[in-house]
């Protein structure tokens, strides 16, 4: 059998590597990045924020050092960071990686940054910093009964345990005085806008991925959350909305408060990330068009890797 082709040298089109929290997608990246002489971008919402490292998995300062790592600590924990702004930074990125004869490779688990950076966001309007300072400060509940009120095809597909995604929804209601559903539909994919070489997603069996989410979670905890979340307090990070979103946080904030004991807190992470995982498997089914590898228990990054190699 022929040995499997690596990327030809004359093109350096990215790599997109997506799939659930916890699957294994990051020690992929990390070795193809070496192999095939790659930077990778991260696609991950809560990864742009500094000071969350332990509750997002970040990559190590040696891990970085070994492979160069784009849009990692690019904001505070005081400034909000959207789909429009990942597509701007994760542009630059590439052509700058590119422009060193190396492959982007992409990697991460937010599906909408996936989406926006090769379709374009349409003609979606910009953020407004002011209206958003106003709808941040507002009830979470009066932005869902807005919404309900104002758009309710939209109130009833959206997900309403993400504060994020109604207030885009809210702002860009009250900037176009239209319904956002609606504008959705007229969101047509910018044909050709980009272009990847490869756009994989990773699974596991659920067996196998609950495991690998007990195992990470118990980790984090044991290499100090509870810490790095009190120090974030003194930061800004219960004020940010979107900050919050990122699971562990949440939660060990509300364990800071006296809320729920340590180890009812340990358990209501892995909760919500299994049920997390869950959503973004789904998503990426429904919205990502990607070829599928399914991942073994017992299998390493560097097996994973040449599945890549092997189909493209």
């Amino acid at each position: 059998m022929a040995a499997p082709q690596l990327p030809s040298a004359s093109s350096q089109l990215p790599i997109f590597l997506a799939g659930p929290t916890a699957v294994g997608k990051s020690e992929i990246a990390f070795a193809l990045a070496e192999k095939i002489g790659g930077e990778i971008i991260s696609a991950d919402s809560m990864q742009v924020y500094r000071g969350l490292d332990l509750g997002t998995a970040k990559p190590s300062p040696a891990e970085r050092a070994r492979v160069p790592h784009h849009l990692l600590d690019v904001c505070d924990l005081t400034e909000a960071f959207d789909a429009a702004q990942f597509i701007r930074r994760a542009e630059k990125a590439v052509a700058e990686i590119q422009s060193r004869h190396k492959t982007p490779i992409f990697c991460g688990g937010t599906g909408l940054y996936f989406k926006a950076f090769l379709e374009g966001l349409g003609e979606a309007p910009a953020t407004s910093p002011e209206l958003r300072a106003e709808l941040v400060a507002t009830p979470f509940a009066a932005l869902l009964h807005e919404l309900r009120e104002r758009d309710p095809a939209a109130y009833e597909k959206i997900d309403k345990q993400n504060p994020r995604r109604v207030i885009r929804a809210v702002e860009v209601i009250r900037l176009t005085g239209k319904k956002f559903s609606e504008q959705r539909a007229e969101w047509k994919a910018a044909s050709g806008k980009q272009q990847a070489e490869k756009f994989f997603c990773f699974t596991r069996s659920a067996d196998d991925l609950h495991r690998r989410i007990h195992v990470r979670v118990e980790e984090m905890f044991r290499r100090g959350l509870v810490a790095e979340t009190a120090q974030l307090l003194q930061h800004g990070l219960a004020e940010n909305i979107f900050a919050m979103q990122a699971i562990g946080y949440r939660q060990v904030v509300e364990h800071l408060r006296g809320e729920h004991s340590l180890a009812e807190t340990i358990e209501r992470v892995k909760i919500r990330t299994r049920q997390f995982a869950k959503r973004q498997l789904t998503w990426f089914r429904r919205h990502g068009n990607c070829e599928w590898i399914e991942l073994t228990p017992d299998e390493i990054a560097e097996e994973a890797m040449g599945k890549i190699i092997a189909q493209k």
